[in-house]
């Protein structure tokens, strides 16, 4: 059996080319050693170098330096071992992707949270049963552009569906991601799968499953990884939800040497936008169709030629204000947030006096 040299091993990682010269260039001292974080615990973090696996602290002064930007899986550390099997984390290396969304800090106020980091593709999980919705998807695709990071769409359970209802699905997926993003249409469970994805499975390569609580992403890094890592569990017969069997983040290798991180299904999921700009990231053909409107500082709402709203489906349009307002929402501070809602409140005593008067 050959031996892997270190940096080897850590190709075999994920390792890629950039994150590999900024150890070159990182001054690091007797002890320290590159580490990938392949799972995030409540009070640890589990390292692998390519050949072995261990446990680490995060000290509360890294912490600090990163900000509140808590290390995630995918993320490159360095790492040492001040005594016998106590392992710390040194030093985050900045990652070069990180796919976040915005979660609610308890107090009213939005906070970033980072799902994963230093991945080249996100495979966008959705089923062909009662899992299909499109708005969703929406959303999922705008989480990778936002990140940086490609696509892949796979609609699991195929085999569960008629031929007929699979291909209409296909054809309106395909309407809303573009021609540019790859789909697939699946059964998770069959080993094929894997030569289907193959283009993005290769060695070193590292790929984020991401989808609602039963649309098969647990079952589908037990097929690529062939083995049974993950646990999965029964849907709800009415609306074909899962329960949450996954409940970390966690990296695993595939059969043919990818990285492959599976995640809990999201409840929520808030986009992490700032500006404007972010969301023409997200929203490309919209930006683009907004050029051709009349107006210069046209709304796509009701202003006459706005081309936004005759080239784009109406639910595209209604999803993209649904986000430029939970965007304006998430940079408001809580009396910002107060004072939207009394003027919303307004507007609704308002509206139901005027419906009153209408009717005597």
């Amino acid at each position: 059996m050959d031996v892997l040299s270190p940096t080897d091993a850590l190709i075999g990682l994920g390792l890629t080319a950039p994150m590999f010269q900024q150890l070159l260039t990182r001054e690091r001292y007797a002890g320290e050693s590159p580490m990938r974080v392949v799972e995030v615990r409540r009070d640890l973090v589990c390292l692998h170098d390519g050949v072995r696996e261990v446990q680490a602290r995060v000290p509360p002064s890294l912490v600090e330096r990163l900000d509140n930007d808590d290390v995630a899986v995918g993320d490159w550390v360095l790492a040492d071992e001040p005594a016998p099997g106590s392992w710390r984390v040194v030093e985050r290396i900045a990652p070069l992707t990180q796919i976040a969304r915005r979660t609610n800090d308890g107090r009213g106020a939005a906070r970033r949270q980072v799902l994963v980091s230093n991945v080249d593709t996100t495979l966008l999980v959705m089923g062909l049963d009662h899992d299909y919705n499109l708005r969703r998807l929406e959303r999922y695709l705008a989480l990778a552009r936002l990140a940086g990071v490609s696509a892949v769409v796979v609609l699991t359970k195929a085999d569960l569906v008629d031929d007929a209802l699979r291909e209409r699905r296909c054809e309106q997926t395909r309407a809303v991601i573009g021609d540019a993003t790859p789909l697939l249409a699946v059964d998770a469970r069959d080993p094929t799968v894997a030569r289907q994805l193959a283009p993005w499975l290769a060695r070193g390569q590292s790929l984020v499953l991401l989808g609602s609580s039963g649309a098969g992403k647990s079952t589908l890094t037990n097929t690529l990884c062939d083995a049974p890592l993950q646990d999965t569990g029964p849907i709800r017969v009415d609306d074909g939800r899962g329960r949450h069997t996954t409940t970390t983040r966690t990296l695993r290798r595939t059969t043919s040497g990818a990285c492959l991180i599976d995640t809990p299904g999201l409840r929520a999921l808030r986009l992490d936008i700032d500006d404007e700009q972010s969301l023409n990231v997200a929203f490309d053909d919209v930006a683009a169709a907004a050029q051709r409107c009349r107006f210069r500082d046209c709304r796509h709402r009701e202003e006459p030629g706005c081309a936004v709203r005759e080239s784009l489906p109406a639910e595209r349009v209604r999803n993209f204000h649904k986000l430029q307002r939970e965007a304006r929402r998430d940079t408001m501070n809580a009396l910002q947030q107060r004072e939207q809602r009394r003027e919303w409140k307004a507007r609704g005593r308002e509206g139901t006096m005027r419906a009153r008067a209408k009717r005597g």
